[in-house]
């Protein structure tokens, strides 16, 4: 499926970790409101291809995202309070929320760290590199790109320049895993690397692209 791979980049939201729900969801609780998990994965399935269809290079992507996922959550559970949005939207915009991790997936990473050298490059707050260690990862990863530190957002074009400059590589040789297409996808191939999706929810099954809802997943389609 990818040709002549000898880097692959992570990114972290949605990919290797989390969102620690309860936590960030504190200010629907304490109103009431326990949003189901599936309404959740289908809420994400929806925004990502709405996200993806209007995404432009105006504002923050990841606040744009995130702004647009709660502001359709609220309004189908029917709380239109503007101060809860801003709540969620920066609760889940830290990055010490992002802490939940599938069982394995430290394992998996040394497994394709055996293959390829690996690294992150995501979309954060200046301190992605301490919730990694926290959850175990960190040093399963060459470099951390973050976009909080090097002062540029996923897609534009610099933050891979500069992640692929850590780990003198070349974008020919360089694969990206993330979860977002107009974000992570094109922002990946638009600096001249491959591209595969981390499509957990199943946002992309049917837009033939290529996509794996697992590190597994990744790993059986880095192998054919």
């Amino acid at each position: 499926m990818f040709s002549d791979v000898n880097v692959i980049f992570f990114d972290v939201g949605n990919t290797l970790l989390f969102p620690n729900r309860e936590r960030i969801h504190a200010p629907l609780a304490e109103r009431g409101f326990h949003p189901d998990p599936e309404h959740l994965r289908d809420l994400e399935r929806r925004t990502k291809n709405q996200f993806d269809a209007m995404m432009t290079t105006n504002g923050s992507p990841d606040h744009s995202f995130w702004w647009m996922f709660y502001t359709q959550l609220l309004s189908e559970i029917g709380l239109n309070d503007d101060a809860v949005r801003q709540q969620l939207v920066s609760g889940i915009r830290n990055s010490a929320n992002w802490d939940q991790i599938r069982p394995g997936t430290a394992e998996q990473l040394r497994t394709i760290g055996q293959s390829y050298r690996i690294a992150v490059i995501s979309n954060a707050d200046g301190r992605i590199e301490d919730v990694l260690r926290r959850c175990g990862i960190a040093d399963c990863f060459h470099t951390i790109t973050d976009s909080g530190l090097v002062g540029y957002e996923k897609p534009h074009p610099e933050i891979f320049r500069q992640a692929l400059k850590s780990m003198a590589a070349t974008p020919e040789e360089s694969l990206y895993v993330g979860d977002v297409y107009s974000v992570d996808y094109l922002g990946a191939t638009g600096a001249g690397m491959q591209a595969v999706l981390m499509d957990v929810p199943g946002a992309y099954r049917d837009k033939g692209l290529p996509r794996a809802e697992s590190l597994q997943e990744l790993q059986s389609n880095l192998r054919s």
